[in-house]
């Protein structure tokens, strides 16, 4: 009984830790896919630049194709492993153990391969402006548009200042993208009545903080340190599980076979569930079990009882 109520526990605990796996899978694709955006925006304004290697150092182990494959692996092991604990399956627990083990090792592989501190300064991003006089161009299509939703996205204005693009450029006022309130020629109207309407912060200090490492890649990093030891936890349930179910599986079938009664007691053997052997003898057995006796007793039994020939004791008739 205690052996039973351990085992329902332990698929208990095996259910909820391929549960939160699931989850967790789930919201590491999901930042991953948010962060890959602003990550490739990021990427096209620091091109041939430091900031470009330093962007790739930092957010390498988030989007690296390992990382996202290994979590999509554990969507699909995760249901295998929940399948193993409800069926109680060891050849399915097996499978589950080892997938498990090769995807930890690689994931810790990767993140030992990958793991590098980003050696950026500020002074790196003055070498931003060297894309800015690519801007408008029709040849350059794509960075004017990077240009721009990265000034919308992060509400900023130039590099250190939308001077830059007056100093850079041969434009007179800077985009669209850096109105508080974009609406065609806001930029120019701004530039002419009102600068507060313009973005006043530049975004090389974006770049730079997104570089050094921001809130989404935080909860990745704290995703991934979980998923680990989620997958060690989940390897040392599956193990513990398995032995629990090997051992009563190998125990219970001695017990099949039922077991001898006490030594003075030869009418019956007792199993397991109860009952004796005599209740489950069919009468064929039995008749083939009296004629069995039949065999073992004296000679001249048989025929003295065939023919009536019984010696009888004179009765007392006193």
């Amino acid at each position: 009984m205690a052996r039973h109520d351990a085992v329902r526990c332990l698929r208990c605990l095996l259910y909820a830790l391929n549960l939160l796996l699931w989850l967790m899978s789930v919201c590491v694709l999901g930042m991953a896919a948010w962060i890959r955006d602003t990550l490739s925006s990021v990427l096209t304004l620091t091109a041939h630049t430091r900031l470009e290697e330093a962007a790739v150092r930092s957010y390498s182990a988030a989007v690296h194709p390992v990382f996202i494959s290994v979590c999509c692996l554990l969507l699909i092991l995760s249901m295998v492993g929940y399948c193993g604990a409800l069926r109680c399956r060891l050849l399915l627990l097996c499978w589950y153990f080892c997938s498990l083990l090769v995807i930890f090792c690689v994931e810790l592989a990767s993140a030992v391969w990958t793991y590098d501190e980003p050696s950026v300064q500020r002074a790196d991003m003055i070498s931003l402006k060297s894309r800015m006089p690519d801007y408008s161009l029709q040849r350059y299509q794509w960075l004017t548009h990077t240009w721009d939703s990265f000034q919308t996205q992060f509400q900023c204005c130039g590099v250190i200042y939308f001077t830059d693009w007056l100093e850079m450029t041969e434009m007179e006022f800077p985009p669209d993208s850096c109105c508080t309130n974009q609406f065609p020629g806001c930029a120019g109207h701004a530039h002419q009545h009102d600068l507060s309407d313009l973005h006043q912060e530049g975004c090389g200090p974006k770049v730079y903080r997104f570089i050094r490492g921001t809130k989404p890649l935080q909860v990745l990093r704290f995703l991934g340190v979980s998923i680990g030891v989620a997958q060690i936890l989940a390897m040392a349930l599956t193990l513990t599980l398995l032995w629990a179910l090997y051992y009563g599986r190998h125990h219970q079938q001695p017990d099949a076979y039922g077991t001898p009664g006490p030594p003075g007691d030869s009418g019956s053997v007792v199993a397991t569930n109860g009952t004796s052997v005599g209740d489950r003898v069919g009468p064929g057995d039995q008749r083939a079990a009296e004629a069995g006796l039949e065999d073992l007793e004296p000679p001249g039994a048989a025929g003295k009882r065939l023919y009536g020939l019984h010696r009888t004791e004179p009765q007392n008739l006193e």
